[in-house]
């Protein structure tokens, strides 16, 4: 049942981020032909996820001692992430792969602004609360907030093909007085205001995919962050840990960064000899 406390986020696809430590010793062990029959099972599943309408892969190879590759997977349900990582887990590959974290949310665009529209217009027309006319009515202005162009376009978006890559999951504080979920819905949304304009003042510079995972995993929400200067995300963190949502309610879990790299190149990251590279060219990358 929809509270008028509550914000609205309009949902579309499911993720899901692993976190592997690639043991490089016994890779390196093999000869020549088992390496190669490795690479190419390993890669021509890679692609397909890459280049179906219904799913989506990003690879990154992963810096310091959390993890040495992330797959980041997009599908249209759990169940098809759940398809995902039992194909991934069959490859021979996942031999040298020791699973190190992972992390399972939805593709979220929050609706501040839109829900608190949406109750004060209702409430204008004289609807009952959750009758059946003001739950049509309810259900139809959200089906425009996701029509408007920009949230169209950001809801079934591909995994944004830039260079580096970060990852890390937050929660929004409930400790005494900075408890956000007892904080007024006026002042939550004024903050998120503030919030996002931070975001937005870094538009082209760095692509934000926020997902929902209250209820899938341990944090409430995962933040990933692609860009073409690993250094904006170090900008824009700290940016907006002087805004009042993070400074006062914002707490965070591990960071993972690395460089996204082309499903083509993954002989090269499994060689270690040189950084893999992210093609421009579109085909390329899938």
């Amino acid at each position: 049942m929809r509270h008028p406390n509550v914000p609205e986020s309009l949902d579309s696809w499911s993720i899901l981020h692993r976190m592997f430590r690639l043991d490089r010793r016994a890779y390196d062990g093999l000869d020549a032909a088992q390496k190669a029959t490795i690479e190419r099972e390993a890669t021509a599943l890679f692609a397909e996820l890459a280049r179906d309408d219904d799913t989506d892969l990003g690879l990154a190879q992963l810096l310091g001692h959390k993890g040495d590759l992330m797959l980041t997977h997009y599908a249209r349900s759990f169940d098809a992430l759940g398809e995902v990582q039992a194909r991934v887990d069959k490859l021979a590959l996942s031999d040298f792969l020791e699973p190190g974290a992972s992390y399972v949310s939805v593709l979220e665009l929050g609706l501040y602004e839109h829900t608190a529209k949406i109750h004060a217009e209702l409430r204008d027309r004289g609807l009952k609360p959750h009758s059946e006319d003001w739950n049509a009515a309810f259900d139809a202005m959200l089906d425009q907030a996701a029509a408007e162009p920009r949230n169209a376009a950001r809801l079934w978006a591909r995994i944004p093909r830039r260079r580096y890559a970060c990852f890390y999951p937050m929660n929004k504080k409930r400790d005494g007085n900075d408890n956000w979920y007892s904080t007024p819905y006026p002042e939550r949304a004024s903050m998120m205001l503030e919030h996002g304009k931070i975001g937005r003042s870094f538009h082209g510079h760095v692509t934000q995919v926020i997902s929902g995972s209250i209820g899938f995993d341990d944090w409430e929400w995962g933040v990933d962050l692609y860009a073409d200067d690993p250094l904006v995300f170090k900008k824009l963190v700290y940016a907006m840990r002087f805004d009042a949502a993070s400074a006062r309610f914002a707490e965070f879990g591990e960071f993972w960064t690395g460089m996204q790299f082309s499903v083509s190149q993954l002989g090269v990251f499994l060689a270690g000899e040189a950084s893999p590279a992210l093609f421009a060219d579109e085909a390329a990358v899938r």
